[in-house]
């Protein structure tokens, strides 16, 4: 009998496809295989009996890929199982920043107690007019599972994409969508792009990556969002554009103190794959991953090994 234990709440959509050969265990001593979300186990005591990790969820820096490596201990995550959610928040996302509906519904709460509160919305609104996204120009960085739906959501919307993708060729990029404009580099999508988002892991060749010189060479007025990871946006940078008004919104799923204090911002409190639908597909891969792997010893989506 195969144990498994949860160090963060799985979905039970998921947990119910265990089979008569598993069970859950509420401790971690004798795990056989660990469930995991966002805790951290770079401290943990990791048991002896410990055989796999998977992830539910694609990022895996909560998780030491290295240390679980040398011990032959192989991590999976979920590529793909959330990305619908995460494709449909970069939209909404978009319309937020180009329509000031965040401060209508401000003005409107902050007015509850006016009796005449529907004419003085007329005189109000003009503030928090915006502008349309059909017909502008979204740059689409990265185009694996999220990023591809995201340039063909935003085409089915009536925008412009632009991709880039230095693990794609061109060819495999303009699969993706017959009408996906491929930028040969990142120059070429930052001039041409009226919004930009990006869907990239953090690495070192990544980390800060969307720094001054990038920002510099972007359109004037830009909407930039980050569903992805804080780290690839180098706050500093952001902020003077922000204040600069180079960029006119920066959308981001990460909230900490830096653009807490930015003007301009639009902080969500990391809600990019909170959807029960995503949850439960994310549960569902990792529990599949975790029964191949101690039963056959296939190794599916591994990112350690």
């Amino acid at each position: 009998m195969y144990k498994v234990h949860c160090l963060n709440n799985i979905s039970p959509v998921g947990l119910a496809l265990l089979d008569d050969e598993f069970e859950l265990t509420g401790t971690i001593d004798d795990a056989d295989a660990i469930l995991v979300r966002s805790a951290n186990m770079h401290e943990m005591e990791l048991p002896d009996t410990l055989k796999c990790v998977a992830r539910a969820g694609a990022g895996v820096n909560n998780i030491p890929l290295e240390a679980l490596a040398e011990r032959g201990i192989p991590v999976f995550n979920t590529p793909g199982a959330n990305a619908n959610a995460v494709k449909e928040l970069v939209l909404a996302a978009m319309l937020l920043a180009s329509r000031d509906i965040v401060g209508g519904v401000a003005w409107c709460r902050s007015n509850a107690d006016d009796e005449n509160i529907g004419k003085a919305a007329e005189k109000a609104k003009k503030q928090f007019a915006g502008g349309e996204i059909m017909g502008k120009t979204l740059g689409v960085i990265g185009l694996g599972a999220i990023g591809r739906l995201v340039v063909q959501a935003a085409e089915a919307l009536g925008m412009d994409v632009v991709g880039y993708d230095p693990g794609l060729d061109a060819a495999s990029a303009k699969s993706i969508s017959s009408t996906l404009q491929v930028a040969g580099d990142l120059a070429a999508l930052y001039a041409a792009s009226d919004f930009i988002t990006i869907h990239v892991p953090a690495l070192p060749s990544t980390i800060g990556m969307i720094d001054a010189a990038a920002l510099a060479s972007m359109k004037d007025g830009v909407v930039f969002l980050n569903f992805s990871r804080d780290t690839l946006v180098d706050d500093a940078a952001m902020a003077k554009a922000l204040a600069d008004g180079k960029v006119a919104c920066y959308v981001t799923d990460f909230a900490n103190p830096a653009v807490m204090a930015m003007g301009n911002a639009l902080v969500i409190p990391h809600l990019g794959a909170s959807t029960a639908e995503a949850e439960d597909n994310c549960a569902k891969m990792a529990v599949e991953e975790v029964m191949d792997y101690l039963k056959t010893g296939t190794k599916t989506h591994c990112v350690n090994m």
